[in-house]
């Protein structure tokens, strides 16, 4: 691993024009990499487009059945409100770009040591239907994958999302060369957990201190398991100014986390490849600060 140019992944069909009064914040995204190149964190030339996964690639954890519903619209209206998305042919291009972008993300960390994508984190997508505003797995098939092609022998997912990742447990719990540390809001959605290999839940209102307790502790697991690559979920949603979120993490908190894992992975020279997890402050702004923070973290933690 040589640690050159810092690259990143985003793309337009990441934006969603949703109905008024609808809960997600379908534009954190273009708003995230304007702030970002606003404030110098990154420049344009850090960032690429996130490419399309193809059919074998989302294949190898989703079911030809739901991929097909998804790409025609045959899909039942029931699915689509799980996902919580009315149906367009964006959103089978939108998934289609946050697991290529992921994708892409990997190879570029395991070849320069850091990337990620402005994007992505759908921990809550199973093989046959999405749900929790995910659509497709990014990080189950990432890691499906890349093990699958023997670019890694080991892959590491800390999953720092206020919610807990049942998509991820579902289809990776069950693998030895996977390990999933899941730190999450004991009684926030999704209502039935499905249990990772290191499962971490917290009460409502848990403060800074408790919560960069309890990821300190379980990250040695982590190192110890001795991955050749991490995907981190880096989630804003434990904000305390967040509507879904239910604790109560400050910036300095969530900066703290940040440091904690990014440092981790850099001192030990394990690549690192980052996605932005969920955020729903309403104004959004909250959200939107929180995660630039996570690339100015990364950014000083690097030194790019």
């Amino acid at each position: 691993m040589d640690f050159l140019r810092v690259v990143f992944f985003t793309a337009q069909d990441f934006n969603l024009d949703l109905p008024e009064g609808h809960r997600f914040p379908g534009h954190k995204y273009r708003l995230l990499e304007e702030k970002l190149i606003r404030d110098g964190t990154l420049a344009r030339e850090d960032l690429r487009t996130s490419p399309l996964a193809t059919d074998e690639e989302l294949l190898r954890v989703h079911t030809e059945d739901y991929l097909r519903s998804l790409e025609d619209g045959s899909i039942e209206r029931k699915a689509m409100r799980r996902i919580g998305f009315p149906w367009s042919e964006q959103i089978s291009r939108r998934g289609r770009r946050t697991v290529g972008g992921a994708l892409a993300a990997a190879r570029e960390a395991l070849r320069t040591g850091l990337s990620g994508q402005l994007a992505g984190g759908t921990h809550h997508a199973h093989p046959g239907f999405g749900s929790g505003y995910c659509i497709f797995n990014d990080q189950a098939v990432v890691a499906t994958v890349l093990l699958a092609e023997e670019l890694c022998d080991r892959i590491a997912v800390i999953d720092l999302d206020v919610h807990q990742g049942d998509g991820n447990a579902a289809v990776l719990a069950e693998r030895k060369d996977v390990l999933i540390l899941d730190v999450y809001g004991e009684k926030n959605f999704p209502f039935r957990k499905v249990p990772a290999h290191i499962n971490v839940p917290l009460p409502d209102h848990t403060e800074d201190a408790a919560f960069l307790r309890a990821v300190e502790e379980h990250l040695d697991g982590i190192w110890a398991f001795r991955p050749d690559l991490v995907l981190y979920q880096a989630g804003v949603d434990p904000l305390i100014h967040d509507k879904l979120g239910r604790l109560d993490i400050t910036y300095e908190g969530l900066r703290a986390r940040d440091e904690m894992v990014l440092d981790g992975c850099r001192r030990r020279g394990i690549p690192c490849s980052m996605a932005i997890g969920g955020g729903y402050a309403n104004p959004i702004e909250p959200t939107v600060i929180a995660y630039a923070n996570t690339y100015e973290v990364a950014r000083d933690v690097y030194g790019w």
